[in-house]
């Protein structure tokens, strides 16, 4: 007999068992996306790494620099999906270097303009490897402008002003920076000191303002540690 209790009693074994069933697949969903989020962890290294192999003077410079773009982004108070964004570029903004020789990549002087004209196209070649990968956010094109500067000096579309992303100024900066506190074939080690003073020579002409002083805030003297190691850097914490 179909009582209202029955029924009331019906409605919620029903109920219980939907739940739980919604809660496996949720839970099977949540499982999925982690074993996939380390999967595109484990490809964005691999490709990193593939770089670096070519240029062994600037190992670790990819993830020295992600960490720099992704430090200046929380600095700037940028929300949580920008920051992973830069991090990512950051991995990978030299990725078009497997396209330069490999000689000219570590020649201990300094490079002739024909040589440098080749260096340059790392930025162009990098876009055109990315391009056709699906990532959550404009990752090829931020890799594409990060020689590009605010002014229109830089390389290879001459943007400026507007027409550069935020996330490509950042970048830009983080990338000098990182170059200039490390050793190269060509010379010493420069130091952060040095690439600070660079970096706000450039304030407003090659570089964002904004950037600037988040660069000024996250390594100037007296300001809150976030230091190069061979490791990569001191951590301010999770963005977002």
């Amino acid at each position: 007999m179909d009582t209202p209790w029955n029924k009331d009693l019906r409605d919620q074994i029903i109920g219980l068992g939907e739940r739980s069933v919604h809660k496996s697949y949720y839970t099977q969903m949540r499982r999925r996306m982690a074993e996939l989020e380390d999967l595109l962890e484990g490809a964005i290294a691999a490709l990193s790494t593939m770089s670096e192999i070519r240029d062994p003077y600037t190992g670790g410079h990819q993830q020295r620099v992600a960490e720099l773009a992704e430090g200046l982004a929380r600095t700037m108070g940028l929300d949580g999906p920008t920051c992973r964004l830069l991090h990512v570029a950051g991995m990978l903004h030299d990725i078009g270097k497997i396209s330069v020789p490999f000689e000219i990549l570590n020649k201990p002087r300094s490079l002739t303009e024909a040589e440098f004209s080749l260096v340059r196209t790392h930025s162009e070649s990098g876009y055109e490897i990315l391009r056709p990968l699906r990532f959550e956010g404009p990752v090829a094109e931020i890799v594409r402008e990060h020689h590009e500067r605010l002014d229109g000096s830089g390389y290879p579309q001459g943007l400026r002003g507007d027409g550069l992303r935020l996330e490509s100024r950042i970048l830009a900066v983080a990338d000098v920076v990182e170059a200039m506190s490390f050793h190269r074939p060509y010379r010493p080690a420069l130091g952060i000191s040095a690439a600070l003073e660079e970096i706000l020579a450039g304030r407003g002409t090659r570089f964002d303002p904004r950037v600037c002083d988040a660069c000024s805030a996250l390594l100037g003297e007296g300001r809150p540690p976030f230091t190069f190691s061979r490791d990569g850097l001191g951590s301010l914490g999770p963005c977002g």
